[in-house]
């Protein structure tokens, strides 16, 4: 049986918030930007943070820069939170990547499901073992967001050593409860398709969930755990219905909005941490932003336009 830390598992079964990486003017990162987000995070509740997973654009970004974005998250988070550092492409800069993690005071190592067009089942399980190895005894979350490599591989994922959990990304409740079934009871199974798939993977055995929108409103992340965790689905749905807009916007241009409508949200709100990188879509669409514009107004994020110009003009 799998060994977790109990207060990393304890955290595991709360928000993982997935970090958005800024950029500047000249596209280039832009740490500090981070540092208010990362706070306010913290300061609302959320369980533990990630940096480079896809909210942060992770397949974005050169390896160098991902380590710079670690080192620079595992500075502002300053051990108040566990930190998820991600990890994948190649080989060899995971296992880069998986020591420079360590190096910088990760808590935790998040392997990205390898988009390599040859993948293999048993492949993968080898390319777990060489980051595990490289992590030299950081436990590792698992990000499968294709169950496509079968519930056998799967369990076998789950049996290399340091694997604590599973972060399933798959609208596949049921094959969920059968790997849940399967697998060790060590392992912790988290929701990873953020807050609008909790309830149905919460119901069949998944703690827990991965959260983009904890950039732009943490407190209702909080809220929407808070009630699954009381066993109140009813009023999970309710908060998740407010937020689902913003959901249904970052799932569009098949789903090349997901984190440009979350970096077009913080500029909104006075924050901003620059456009996306292609082949991301940016800017978001005249449309788009109108919803966008009227959502935040909604959820006092954003001042109307009214309220803009009478501070313009004070």
């Amino acid at each position: 049986m799998t060994s977790i830390d109990p207060k990393l598992r304890k955290a595991l079964t709360g928000i993982s918030g997935i970090l958005v990486t800024p950029f500047d003017q000249q596209d280039k990162v832009a740490p500090a930007r981070l540092k208010p987000i990362v706070d306010r995070a913290i300061g609302a509740g959320v369980h533990i943070l990630v940096s480079n997973g896809n909210t942060g654009e992770f397949y974005g970004l050169t390896t160098a820069e991902a380590e710079t974005m670690v080192h620079a998250a595992a500075e502002m988070v300053a051990g108040r939170v566990p930190l998820l550092a991600g990890v994948g492409r190649s080989i060899n800069d995971a296992c880069a990547l998986a020591r420079a993690s360590r190096a910088a005071g990760a808590t935790a190592l998040m392997v990205h499901q390898p988009p390599d067009p040859f993948v293999s089942p048993r492949g993968v399980v080898a390319y777990v073992q060489r980051i595990a190895e490289a992590g030299d005894g950081l436990p590792l979350m698992l990000y499968l967001r294709n169950d496509g490599i079968g519930l056998d591989a799967i369990e076998k994922l789950c049996r290399v050593e340091g694997v604590a959990g599973v972060k399933w990304a798959a609208p596949t409740p049921l094959r969920l409860a059968e790997a849940i079934r399967r697998g060790d009871p060590g392992i912790v199974w988290v929701g990873g398709l953020a807050e609008t798939w909790a309830p149905p993977l919460c119901a069949v055995g998944a703690r827990g969930f991965t959260s983009g929108l904890i950039n732009v409103w943490p407190e209702h992340s909080v809220a929407i755990h808070a009630a699954l965790e009381a066993g109140d689905y009813p009023r999970a749905n309710q908060l998740i219905g407010v937020m689902s807009r913003f959901e249904e916007i970052r799932a569009e241009e098949q789903n090349g909005t997901n984190v440009t409508a979350v970096k077009a949200a913080l500029q909104l709100m006075g924050q901003d941490c620059g456009p996306t990188r292609p082949p991301s879509a940016w800017p978001l669409t005249e449309k788009q932003m109108t919803d966008l514009r009227q959502l935040l107004i909604s959820w006092n994020l954003a001042p109307d336009a009214a309220t803009t110009r009478k501070r313009a003009a004070g």
